[in-house]
């Protein structure tokens, strides 16, 4: 696999983080991306904890406002859900992956429930109403593919 470095950016389009991961497998407009969580040993979200060595399988779109995290149990591989980010469409190139996030979450279970998260930051933003139209889209489009079963996820 090819090593390729993921930066998060906030909406000014400075970098709030970085990580490296693994292509798995791209498209000419998204990438998947394999790696791994090592930015504390437990975060408890409150509805899911990410835990050091959990394994992340990430899509990424240049042509959609979101992204999906798959997030499996570093000790056993268990499914524990897929965090999807709304974003504004991801900057793909041969090293690097970047995506401008918009606060909006959606959590989804393994068993197909799904949790909207950071509503008040989201409309704390100053965003075009355009950029606000697309993210909401972004969130109506992810609920359909989840209640649709539709890749990548997977009810179990």
């Amino acid at each position: 696999m090819t090593p390729i470095t993921i930066h998060k950016l906030n909406l000014a389009g400075e970098e709030v983080f970085a990580y490296s991961g693994e292509v798995v497998s791209r498209t000419s407009t998204s990438i998947v991306v394999e790696a791994y969580f090592t930015r504390h040993d437990r975060f408890d979200l409150g509805y899911t904890v990410f835990e050091r060595g959990d394994r992340f399988v990430e899509y990424f779109y240049a042509d959609r406002w979101y992204n999906i995290f798959e997030v499996h149990a570093g000790g056993d591989d268990r499914l524990k859900g897929w965090y999807c980010n709304v974003t504004r469409p991801a900057v793909i190139t041969d090293g690097s992956v970047r995506a401008v996030d918009l606060a909006l979450d959606v959590f989804v279970y393994p068993d197909g429930r799904m949790l909207l998260l950071d509503e008040d930051e989201f409309a704390g933003l100053s965003l075009t109403k355009y950029e606000q139209r697309a993210a909401r889209m972004a969130v109506d489009e992810l609920k359909q593919i989840v209640e649709a079963g539709l890749s990548p996820f997977r009810r179990g």
